[in-house]
């Protein structure tokens, strides 16, 4: 049985990720991780609600001391961009990390993320160009 971690918000590109990644992808389960950087309690209800709706396994994962730990770190190093703090990109590493935690304890064989990127195509799509076409992964999965 595969199982790929997806890193699930409950908002729509997340939510059309799990049947593509079934369907499409030929994953047996979608585990879904939200992790709490310390954002409004409302995104956890929505991925929650949007995980009850779907059957998924879900898993918060509360990662605010490590996001405070780096985001004082940076502080620390004067780490701005265009003169403002780092605060969202400082998360992704965090958030990536708890993910890929989630996704070795559950025995998951890869993780996966809707966010879209240059040059790639979102979760699900598959590529045209972007990468090899004998790829057996999606874009947006990589082994955990």
């Amino acid at each position: 049985m595969t199982r790929v971690a997806l890193a699930f918000s409950g908002g729509l590109d997340t939510t059309v990720c799990v049947p593509l990644l079934e369907e499409e992808w030929g994953y047996d389960e979608v585990v879904g991780v939200t992790v709490d950087v310390g954002q409004p309690a409302e995104e956890f209800a929505e991925a929650a609600e949007t995980a009850e709706a779907l059957d998924l396994e879900h898993y918060v994962v509360d990662a605010k001391d490590e996001f405070a730990a780096m985001c004082m770190d940076s502080v620390r190093a004067n780490a701005t961009y265009q003169g403002y703090p780092l605060g969202t990109a400082l998360a992704r590493p965090v958030i990536a990390e708890a993910i890929l935690d989630v996704a070795i304890e559950q025995d998951c064989d890869a993780v996966a993320t809707a966010v879209r990127a240059r040059a790639t195509t979102s979760c699900g799509s598959k590529p045209s160009g972007a990468l090899p076409t004998s790829t057996s992964s999606p874009p947006c999965a990589n082994s955990a």
